[in-house]
C-alpha cells in the first residue's frame, strides 16, 4: 500500500507539468505564424520539438544540461544577428512598415462621410442607459412626409461594439417623451463609445459616426481589382503595387502612402559605395571611427604606461595616494564624467574656456568646429580610458623579474634604456590581445557620442543626416532612429557590416591569445 512517504510525486507531476509546457509552445507558434512569420514559426517549433526530445529520451540525457545554453545562445545572440541581417536587405523603414496585405486592407477601410445624407443625432438619457434621436437635416425630409423620427432602443454606451448595428425605429415625434437632450459637453464624454456604434435604418442603411452632432454613411475611398491594383474611386485612378519600391503608384509615379516592406537585395550595401550623396559621409565616419579607435588606445596606452612606470618606481612617496586617485576616472560612471566634460567644454560658460581666455584670450568653438570636436572626444575618451591600461600595465610591469633592471643597473643603464629595452618588449605581447579588445569596445562606443557630440557638427548638403564626429554605431543609430526617416533596411546593412569588421577583430584576438600561450 502507497502513503505519502513513498508516493513518487515527481512521476505523476512530469506529465502534466509537459503537457502544458507543449501546449504553451504550441501556442506560442501559432502566434508568431498568425503575425505572418511562417519561417520563424518553424523554427521555433523545431527548437521546442529539439528540447523536449532532449529531456524526455533517455539516449539523449548527456545533451540535458548543455541544451539551455545552446538555447539561449540562439535565441539571444543568434536571432537577433540573423533578423537584423535580414532586415538589410528590405526597404523596411518609416514609410515601409507593412506588409502588401495589411497596406491593402487599410487603403480599402479608408471611407468617408456622405454629407448629402447625414442626419442630426441627440443623444437623451433613460435611467443608466441613453436613447439616440435621428432627425434628417432641416429642409431633406419630403413635404409628404409623416412627421416621424428615429429612436434608438436603451443603449449601454460602454459595452457598445461595432460588430452589432444598433437597429433605429421610427415613431411620431408626438409619440411618449423623452428625457431632455444632453448638452454637446456631455455628449463629449461618451464620444468613444460613439464612434464605435453602427446604426441600422429602416431601410438598411447603416449610419457610422461622423461629427460631434451626426451620424452619416460612409462612401468607400479605394476599390480593389483583381489584378491586385487598387482604384482610388474620387478620380477613377488606379494604382498598381511596385515590388521594388513597395509602393502603390499610379501610371505617373505618383506613391500611395503608406507603402509595404519588400526585399530589395543587396540595394542597401550597394549604397554605402555605389551612391556618391552617401559614400562621401560614410567613408567619412568610417575613417574617423577607424581613428577614433585607434587613436584613443594609443593615447590611453602612452599614458597609462607612463603612470604604470612612475607609480612602479619605489622612491617615490605617496605612491598608494596617487594611484588611488589616478584610478577615480575609472571608478566614476562614464555617463557622469562625460556630462561633467560636456560642461567644462561649454563655449560661453565652460571653465576650460574661461581658463584659455584669461591665458590666451581665446574661446575655442569646442562643438562647433568638426576638428575641435573631434580632438575634444579623443581627450575624454583618453582620460576615461586610461586608468583601465594602467591598471593593466602595473600589474604587468609586476611580473617582470627585478633580476633584469639589477643587471642593466650594473651596465649603467638609463631609466629610457631600461622601459624600451625591458619593460615594453616584455609586457607589449600579453597586453596586444587587451589592447585589441579596448580598439573593438571604442569601436562602437556609442555613449560617449551620443552624450557628449551627439554627432554634431553635421555634415552639409547630404541626403541622409550625418555628422562629423558621428562613429558608425551612432551614425546607425541615428539612420534608424532619429532624423533619417527610420530607415531600418540601411541601418540595419550597416550593423551587418559592424559586425563582421567586430568579429574579424575578435578572430585576430583569439589567434593572438592563442599564440601568447
Amino acid at each position: 500500500m502507497l502513503t505519502l512517504n513513498t508516493f513518487d510525486w515527481g512521476r505523476w507531476l512530469k506529465w502534466p507539468f509537459m503537457l502544458a509546457l507543449a501546449l504553451s509552445a504550441l501556442s506560442l507558434v501559432a502566434t508568431i505564424y498568425a503575425a505572418g512569420q511562417p519561417l520563424w514559426a518553424m523554427l521555433v517549433l523545431a527548437l521546442a520539438s529539439l528540447g523536449f526530445y532532449i529531456y524526455l529520451s533517455k539516449p539523449a540525457q548527456a545533451y540535458r544540461y548543455l541544451f539551455p545554453g545552446l538555447a539561449a545562445m540562439l535565441v539571444f545572440v543568434a536571432f537577433p544577428l540573423v533578423y537584423t541581417a535580414q532586415i538589410g536587405f528590405t526597404n523596411y523603414s518609416s514609410s515601409n512598415l507593412l506588409s502588401q496585405e495589411r497596406v491593402t486592407a487599410y487603403l480599402l477601410e479608408q471611407a468617408s462621410p456622405d454629407e448629402a445624407r447625414t442626419q442630426v443625432f441627440t443623444l437623451h438619457p433613460d435611467g443608466e442607459a441613453f436613447r439616440i434621436v435621428l432627425t434628417p437635416p432641416a429642409g431633406s425630409a419630403p413635404a409628404n412626409a409623416l412627421a416621424l423620427v428615429l429612436v434608438s432602443e436603451p443603449l449601454k454606451l460602454r459595452s457598445a461594439r461595432l460588430s452589432a448595428p444598433v437597429v433605429m425605429q421610427a415613431v411620431p415625434q408626438a409619440g411618449p417623451p423623452l428625457a431632455p437632450a444632453l448638452p454637446l459637453a456631455q455628449v463629449l464624454q461618451h464620444r468613444d463609445a460613439l464612434m464605435r456604434l453602427l446604426l441600422k435604418l429602416p431601410d438598411q442603411t447603416v449610419l457610422s459616426y461622423a461629427g460631434v452632432r451626426e451620424f452619416g454613411p460612409l462612401n468607400p475611398l479605394w476599390r480593389a481589382n483583381t489584378d491586385g491594383s487598387l482604384t482610388l474611386l474620387q478620380n477613377d485612378t488606379a494604382y498598381q503595387p511596385n515590388h521594388e519600391t513597395g509602393f502603390f503608384e499610379n501610371s505617373v509615379g505618383e506613391r500611395m502612402q503608406p507603402g509595404f516592406k519588400v526585399g530589395v537585395g543587396f540595394a542597401n550595401y550597394a549604397r554605402m559605395v555605389g551612391d556618391p550623396d552617401f559614400r562621401g559621409p560614410f567613408l567619412s565616419i568610417f575613417i574617423w571611427t577607424v581613428l577614433f579607435s585607434a587613436l584613443t588606445v594609443l593615447f590611453s596606452l602612452a599614458l597609462g604606461l607612463t603612470l604604470a612606470v612612475v607609480l612602479n618606481w619605489e622612491g617615490l612617496r605617496f605612491r598608494t595616494t596617487y594611484r588611488t586617485l589616478l584610478f577615480l576616472p575609472y571608478a566614476v560612471p562614464g555617463f557622469i564624467s562625460i556630462l561633467v566634460f560636456k560642461g567644462l567644454f561649454n563655449q560661453n560658460f565652460g571653465e576650460i574656456n574661461t581658463i584659455l581666455d584669461a591665458l590666451f584670450g581665446i574661446k575655442p568653438a569646442w562643438f562647433a568646429d568638426p576638428l575641435l570636436a573631434k580632438t575634444m572626444l579623443l581627450l575624454v575618451n583618453t582620460w576615461l580610458g586610461y586608468p583601465y591600461i594602467m591598471v593593466l600595465c602595473a600589474g604587468l610591469i609586476k611580473a617582470i623579474p627585478a633580476d633584469l633592471y639589477e643587471a642593466s643597473a650594473i651596465a649603467g643603464a638609463t631609466p629610457l634604456t631600461n622601459f624600451f629595452k625591458i619593460t615594453v618588449p616584455l609586457i607589449i605581447k600579453p597586453l596586444t590581445p587587451l589592447l585589441i579588445s579596448a580598439f573593438a569596445f571604442n569601436f562602437n562606443n556609442f555613449v560617449l557620442i551620443a552624450l557628449l557630440t551627439n554627432g554634431r557638427p553635421d555634415f552639409l548638403n547630404t541626403k541622409v543626416p550625418a555628422g562629423t564626429t558621428d562613429i558608425l554605431v551612432s551614425y546607425t543609430y541615428r539612420i534608424a532612429f532619429q532624423d533619417s526617416g527610420q530607415n531600418f533596411g540601411l541601418a540595419a546593412a550597416i550593423s551587418t557590416v559592424i559586425f563582421f569588421m567586430v568579429a574579424l577583430l575578435s578572430l585576430a584576438n583569439l589567434r593572438l591569445a592563442r599564440v601568447k600561450r
